[in-house]
């Protein structure tokens, strides 16, 4: 056998020999790559350096003769370093491909040779050993592999320095921008005229809106054209490099030169109050031109949206509005004239704006302000108002002018009545003062009129004395506020008024508790806190004394410190005060928010005793009825919440049941194949019997408290004349549950329904009351409403309500009646104190905190996600 000549493509099949000649040209690719690219990389490297020098524009700065030398020298570096690299380079044959695929795929004994070699002799037997020999050689190569080139390059380069050099390219182009290509052709051009080329020239501008707009600044293109502007813009242009002197801002207003930064930087500036044209010259050749459109700012605009008038409830006086501005509001306000007095100061009443825009300045805004106007001397008077809105650069838009009788406050008390007579008098004449001045002694010569009140008659001799002696007009105004005093306290007796003082200091020391709490390092704000607390000790002691006073007056006996009804005395008061002050000086304010919450909780209790013996026996029995009926509805909504509860365990454990049931069935079939169809699962009898008697049971509570909802209905009827649309809700959704019960279905979503209704008929029910025994019943029938909802969060929990029966409580922990031969009024049902909100949220936030757990049983996990769910 002799080896002949070589062929490319080697015998076989068509497909066998394409994909041959396929892999030997990657593979003469690759062998090329591995020697082409260790040879290039130092003509590269030198060709980046002088890229990176180029672009940062160093060669530019030598002097023609240095930068000609300087690009010899890279010339000579890279020719040098090109001749020594491909010294001796030769492209890679046919050969040396074959063995690169042979070396890649690891085959031995070159079976690429062998396919292209033939038999010597025309022997039968030896043609076809070979014919079996270059089949298996070719089952060989049809998994012939080319692999990656491999340079070798970092065995040349162990320091990286091409990634370096790479990095540093690529910071050049970046620092260089849009002067790349030019500073590249300078850099390849020496310049023998001059010593210091000058750099290229660089012009950018742009506008800056007014601050009111809220609008982003403006940015102009370099090569002009048109731009639209907010009026009292300011235009910045900055100029640098290039050659000459200053340039010049041309506007139509005339010239305005360029300073000087430095050498070769020059800035301009200029107000943009109208439109024209703008452009920027240099020694009589322009750099830029812009053609300016300035947007004017219009002034808002602002109206009535419907007639004002005295709001629905109150005293209210209702302003509804709408303004708007092409950039912003920045204030409203309304402007009252007296209609008898037109030339007299107006009263000015600033209107909140919604926060809105970029700037929060709104665009587009309406609402309706209702400020209590019912102490200003005009009240009950006519008045003309006009709105007027303001935007951001002064600018002021005006209503048309509406007219209107400013709400003012009945008064019962002949005197204040005639005090207040006066004070309208005065403010449509202030120079009526010797007719004011005759009724004031009218009124001071009556004294039985005011009960003989020394108090009372003193304000009037002083307030008829300044109007005589005082000659300021700001006198007046002072009278007026004195007249009202004195009406408001014959009106409401000593106890209106320090009860108002008393919820002033109540809200003054709540936000100084916010502000501690917002700082609680800072030592003005807890001696601000404390300053509080010792206001609101005093303006309790004057409420207490006040109240005494006015028993006093009815012959009334006085109110002892009741520990059951929780009420106040002066002991009481110091010792809580005092505890509130310590907390406040430790820097402990949920403590201080504690006891403030129990004084205003026995402030409560306080006002509805005194409430209480002001009714009339039968109209109190009455309340008392309807309070007893609010708490049958309270005990149905605790009651429909446990059979709730009932409901979700039975379908909890019917489908833990199903499911360990599938578990089985899964794990039985693990070791049978093939495996066999499910089959249904089968029913516990003593689960389904019990859960069956737990269904009826709950059936017959359904049918029961149904019957009692329908008495309820009946009797709250009776009582006040109207049934709430809720209750009969919940009447229909209990009816839809009895039936499911009965019937064996999941009753969880009627059952869901008539505990929801049932809460909003309490609700209602405590409106109703509201309305029916007026303002005292308010906070308490509130508080009923609120109880029903807030009792529905103990239902799944399975607490224990027996912690309520004590001395005075009925089997279902509700007080009595009659306790002890004193009237409760109901005290079970107020509103929740912030102490127990604050117990009620620790509540919630460890109900989450469980919740997160997830390594708790799931069962457990369920509950809880289910409670957090519904409340």
């Amino acid at each position: 056998m002799a080896r002949g000549g070589r062929s490319l493509n080697p015998p076989g099949p068509a497909g066998l020999a394409a994909a041959l000649g396929r892999r030997r040209w990657l593979a003469r690719l690759a062998l090329l790559w591995e020697t082409l690219w260790p040879r290039l990389w130092p003509v590269l490297g030198v060709v980046g350096l002088f890229g990176i020098l180029a672009l940062l524009g160093l060669p530019q700065r030598l002097p023609g003769p240095w930068h000609l030398l300087l690009l010899l020298g890279f010339a000579a570096a890279i020719g040098g370093l090109a001749w020594r690299g491909f010294r001796g380079f030769r492209l890679p044959g046919p050969a040396a491909a074959e063995r690169r695929l042979e070396r890649e795929s690891g085959l031995r004994h070159r079976p690429l040779a062998t396919l292209a070699d033939r038999p010597a002799g025309e022997d039968p037997a030896a043609l076809a050993l070979w014919q079996v020999h270059q089949a298996r050689a070719a089952a060989q190569i049809r998994g012939l592999k080319v692999g990656a080139p491999r340079p070798g390059l970092p065995a040349r380069d162990p320091l990286a320095l091409r990634a370096a050099l790479l990095l540093g390219l690529a910071a050049a182009f970046i620092m260089a921008g849009g002067e790349a290509p030019e500073r590249l052709r300078r850099a390849l051009t020496p310049a023998f005229g001059a010593n210091l080329p000058a750099p290229a020239l660089r012009l950018e501008a742009w506008a800056t809106p007014p601050a009111h707009t809220g609008a982003a600044p403006v940015f102009l293109d370099p090569a002009g054209g048109a731009v639209t502007l907010p009026q009292g813009s300011r235009l910045q242009v900055a100029v640098s490099g290039g050659r000459g002197g200053a340039p010049e801002l041309v506007t139509e207003a005339g010239a305005t030169p360029f300073r000087a930064l430095d050498a070769g930087s020059f800035t301009a500036e200029a107000m943009l109050e109208q439109g024209g044209s703008l452009a920027v010259r240099r020694e009589g050749r322009e750099l830029a031109r812009w053609s300016l459109t300035v947007q004017a700012d219009a002034p808002p605009t602002v109206a009535f949206t419907e007639p004002p008038g005295r709001a629905q409830r109150g005293l209210g006086t209702r302003l509804p509005w709408r303004a708007e501005d092409d950039w912003g509001l920045a204030g409203l306000r309304a402007e009252a004239r007296l209609k008898a007095r037109p030339e007299a100061p107006p009263l000015l009443l600033d209107l909140p704006l919604p926060r809105d825009g970029a700037n929060g300045a709104p665009r587009q805004a309406r609402g309706a302000a209702q400020p209590d106007l019912s102490a200003h001397p005009w009240a009950g008077l006519e008045v003309e108002i006009t709105l007027v809105a303001r935007d951001g650069a002064g600018q002021e838009g005006r209503s048309a002018v509406a007219g209107l009788t400013l709400p003012e406050r009945s008064f019962n008390h002949a005197v204040a009545r005639r005090l207040i007579a006066v004070r309208k008098a005065l403010s449509i004449d202030p120079e009526a003062r010797v007719p004011a001045r005759q009724e004031l002694e009218d009124v001071a010569g009556a004294p039985e009129a005011f009960e003989h009140d020394i108090t009372t008659y003193l304000a009037l001799r002083a307030a008829r004395t300044r109007l005589v002696v005082d000659r300021r007009a700001a006198a007046v105004a002072e009278v007026q506020e004195l007249l009202w005093d004195i009406a408001l306290a014959l009106e409401e007796g000593r106890d209106g008024r320090t009860l108002r003082a008393l919820q002033q200091a109540r809200e003054a020391l709540r936000q100084a508790l916010d502000e501690a709490e917002r700082s609680p390092q800072d030592s003005a704000q807890r001696a601000e806190l404390e300053r509080r607390i010792a206001e609101l000790r005093d303006a309790i002691r004057q409420h207490l004394e006040a109240l005494a006073e006015r028993l006093q007056r009815e012959n009334a006996e006085a109110l002892p410190f009741d520990p059951q009804s929780r009420l106040l005395d002066q002991r009481e008061m110091d010792r809580r005060t005092r505890r509130m002050q310590e907390a406040a000086r430790e820097g402990r304010t949920e403590d201080a928010r504690r006891e403030l919450a129990e004084l205003e909780e026995m402030l409560r209790a306080l006002e509805e005793g005194r409430s209480a013996r002001a009714e009339s026996p039968q109209r109190q029995q009455q309340r008392q009825r309807g309070q007893q009926q609010m708490g049958v509805a309270q005990d149905m909504v605790r009651r429909q919440g446990e059979m709730l509860d009932r409901s979700h365990q039975r379908a909890d454990a019917a489908e833990q049941e199903r499911a360990r049931q599938r578990r089985q069935q899964q794990r039985n079939q693990g070791f049978r194949w093939p495996p066999e169809p499910p089959q249904p699962a089968q029913p516990d009898p003593q689960a389904e019997a019990q859960a069956q008697q737990e269904t009826d049971q709950d059936g017959r509570r359904q049918r029961a408290l149904r019957r009692a909802l329908g008495e309820l209905m009946q009797q709250f009827g009776d009582l006040t004349g109207e049934v709430p649309e809720a209750l009969g809700r919940a009447d229909q959704a209990m009816r839809e549950a009895q039936e499911a019960l009965r019937e064996g279905a999941d009753a969880r979503d009627p059952q869901t329904r008539a505990l929801r209704a049932l809460q909003e008929g309490g609700r209602q029910m405590a409106q109703s009351m509201q309305r029916q025994f007026g303002q005292g019943q308010e906070g308490e029938e509130e508080g009923d409403g609120q109880d029903m909802a807030g009792d529905q969060q103990g239902q799944g929990e399975g607490q224990d309500r027996a912690q309520g029966q004590g001395e005075g409580r009925d089997p279902l922990g509700r007080r009595s009646r009659e306790v002890g031969g004193t009237a409760d009024n109901g005290a079970d049902t107020r509103v929740p104190d912030e102490a127990e909100q604050l117990r009620t949220r620790r509540i919630q936030d460890e109900l989450r905190r469980r919740g997160a757990e997830k390594a708790r049983p799931p069962e457990e996990l369920d509950y809880i996600d289910r409670l957090l769910k519904r409340f």
